[in-house]
């Protein structure tokens, strides 16, 4: 152990928080070996001594690797080890990454590489919420150029009250799972998912978060004054003053806003790359100058918009402020599919798909929470590269796909009718048509739709819209823009995320390139974008269809759920399955049993799923002296026929049961094969044997 070893720790709802330095990890720019509760994650910041060249962005890398011996598991499958990250793996990357990345300086160009290894895990002290805190405070001790600290706390609803980082147990009945960043200073970063939050409870939420994230800011404070490095210098990216001023002189701010005030993106792309292609002309001895020409004129467009809509209040296509861009909504595009929509706002355009299944479809997930073991309702999203003009090779989908499905999912999952209620695996996929800015909160709008189209009772309509920002000199020096297209987000400062009900929020997102909102400014974009989901709802997604259709689609499986013993499980599998097989051979089914006793019947015929779902009740069912079966002759005697009353049970009608008149021989009423309904007169459990009638007159008397 070194001898630099140092501990430090606080309490931090209820449990302490601990970080160790200087025990493992020595060579790294900064290091933590993070304890909260049980739960333990090594925290390293690493950054390369020479900058990346050629490139006009931060290479900032984050990893969060989670280990199956945290939670004493071998992984499965052929290898055992590890293989590609989890889905919630992905997530924490992005939730990570999203309040670390503006606050390192933008001119810097050294390849950054956060890395988190989850070696314990106390399931009521989030591995990923001490991921976050051991990354941010290993960059702040180490030598990495960072206007930090930050910090992030989560919050829980239960019982109407604010919990910080909930335990497990409370994270099962809560009403709210929100994650907040925050500096010194200002929040950062908001990620929520909720059931109907109100908009006022989600703010006081967000600032009861970020009471303990200055806590937590002090702590950090504290040990980077005790032990932290000098910042190391570094090569700075920054565009020559000289070379704005060249620009400018070539190409006159007015000419680049009419280049850029226009509601068409190709077109707009098409007029500032002629407006390139000038410049590069004019520099085109200097070599030096011609390397940094596109980064140049990236920054030139970025003023030039952010003063057009700060100063002027114009924004690039024309719209006010508050103005949405022109809307669609439309069902039952694909007509063999379970159910389908699209949602259009602007050049923004989902299509989504929604599929129906038994629930031995739902997703198997074998991450580090034990107590998540599959997943029932699966959103999916897909951007390929023709929906913004360009020519890519599909590589499956990255953490962009798989963070913005994962937010739509969040926002509709509150509203997916229970097992009982329905029980269905759901699966929607968001088909990116167009794209031009808030591409996953349309993916809620046009899930919302499919779903209700498919016949999945949800609760209510769920829309989403995105709010930008651009911000001055000062605090006071800002203005919210609702509905930010591609270029609002890119050059503006951020995108604010809320989808929701018309009762209240579900989910939220927000992505900064600041060093932090204001609560002014939180308050102005919530209600902002509270109104505009309003009007979505009420005016365009609505009158298309506002409430779930009454049957699924013709092609999409029915299901019959009922409830046996579970004592009776192994009567309907039957010796080596043969029962429960027969059954879904005959009537071409499906059959789900769970432990529990629950039993899900499927199939597109529903006479069939019927008929098989009596078979089962028939065969948990105690067989008694009155009771009407509906059963197929099997066997045919000299002095009766046996009629086969469930898979395993089969009843005698004497000859003189086979009709109110006289028989000579049972195939003059009843042959092999022929169905036929029957009552029982007598059962003998001695005699393991059962007496049926098919006489009129015995079942007109029952029906009596």
């Amino acid at each position: 152990m070194s001898k630099e070893f140092k501990s430090y720790s606080m309490e931090l709802a209820g449990r302490t928080l601990t970080a160790e330095i200087g025990r493992v990890c020595a060579q790294a720019n900064g290091a933590v070996l993070m304890h909260y509760g049980d739960t333990v994650v090594l925290s390293t910041a690493t950054a390369s001594k020479q900058p990346r060249e050629g490139i006009d962005f931060f290479p900032l890398s984050v990893e969060y690797n989670e280990r199956q011996y945290a939670v004493g598991k071998i992984p499965g499958g052929f290898m055992k080890r590890e293989g590609k990250p989890s889905e919630n793996a992905i997530l924490t990357d992005r939730v990570i990454d999203r309040p670390m990345r503006p606050l390192f300086p933008k001119d810097y160009r050294n390849d950054v590489t956060l890395e988190n290894l989850v070696m314990s895990v106390d399931p009521d002290c989030s591995p990923e919420l001490t991921a976050m805190l051991g990354t941010a405070l290993a960059v702040t001790i180490s030598d990495i150029p960072f206007d930090g600290p930050c910090a992030m706390t989560q919050v829980g609803l239960v019982d109407g009250k604010f919990v910080i980082n909930p335990t497990n147990a409370e994270k099962k009945v809560s009403d709210l799972q929100l994650t907040v960043a925050s500096t010194a200073e200002k929040v950062i970063m908001i990620e929520a998912g909720a059931k109907e939050v109100p908009e006022q409870v989600m703010i006081d939420a967000i600032f009861e978060a970020d009471k303990v994230n200055k806590q937590l800011i002090e702590f950090f404070a504290k040990i980077r004054a005790e032990i932290g490095k000098e910042k190391h210098s570094y090569e700075s990216a920054a565009i020559p003053e000289e070379l704005f001023s060249a620009i400018r002189e070539v190409i006159p701010q007015e000419e680049m806003e009419v280049a850029v005030f226009n509601d068409d993106k190709q077109s707009r792309d098409a007029a500032v790359d002629k407006l390139t292609e000038r410049c590069k002309a004019a520099f085109a001895e200097n070599e030096e100058w011609i390397k940094l020409i596109p980064d140049a004129m990236y920054q030139y467009e970025k003023k030039t918009v952010r003063k057009m809509i700060l100063k002027d209040h114009k924004r690039p296509d024309g719209r006010q402020i508050t103005e949405i861009r022109p809307l669609a909504a439309e069902i039952d595009l694909l007509p063999r599919v379970h159910g389908s929509a699209m949602f259009t706002r602007g050049q923004t355009q989902i299509l989504d798909v929604c599929t129906l299944a038994p629930l031995s479809e739902v997703q198997k997930i074998d991450g580090l929470d034990v107590e998540v073991k599959n997943k029932r309702y699966m959103h999916q999203y897909n951007f390929p590269s023709y929906s913004v003009g360009e020519t890519r090779v599909s590589r499956g989908p990255g953490r962009r796909e798989i963070g913005h499905g994962a937010l739509a999912e969040r926002a509709l999952l509150p509203m997916i009718p229970s097992e009982e209620e329905f029980p269905y695996a759901i699966r929607c996929v968001s088909e990116t048509m167009e794209s031009n800015g808030s591409t996953s909160q349309a993916s809620v709008c046009a899930s919302s739709l499919a779903l209700m189209a498919a016949g999945v009772p949800i609760a209510r309509p769920v829309a989403g819209i995105s709010c930008g920002l651009v911000t001055g000199d000062t605090d006071d020096d800002y203005l919210v823009l609702t509905d930010i297209q591609g270029l609002e987000d890119f050059f503006g400062d951020m995108d604010f995320k809320v989808a929701g009900t018309e009762k209240g929020i579900n989910a939220i997102q927000m992505d900064i390139k600041i060093h932090g909102l204001t609560r002014p400014i939180i308050e102005e974009a919530i209600a902002k974008t509270r109104e505009a989901r309003m009007y979505i709802l009420n005016q365009i997604m609505n009158p298309v269809i506002s409430e779930a259709r009454p049957d699924v689609s013709q092609y999409a499986p029915k299901i019959v759920q009922i409830k046996i013993d579970p004592k009776k499980i192994g009567d309907v599998v039957g010796k080596q399955g043969k029962t429960i097989n027969k059954i879904i051979d005959e009537f071409g089914v499906t059959i789900d049993i769970e432990e529990d006793g629950s039993v899900n019947v499927a199939g597109l015929d529903r006479a069939q799923i019927d008929k098989a779902v009596q078979t089962i009740k028939n065969i948990v069912t105690e067989i008694e002296e009155g009771q009407i079966f509906t059963g197929k002759v099997v066997r045919i005697l000299e002095f009766g026929a046996f009629v086969n009353l469930t898979p395993n049970k089969d009843g005698m009608i004497h000859i003189s049961k086979l009709a109110d008149r006289r028989v000579n021989k049972v195939e003059d009423v009843v042959n092999i094969g022929d169905e036929v309904t029957v009552k029982v007169i007598k059962v003998d459990p001695v005699k393991d044997r059962i007496d049926l009638t098919l006489r009129p007159s015995d079942l007109k008397a029952e029906a009596k």
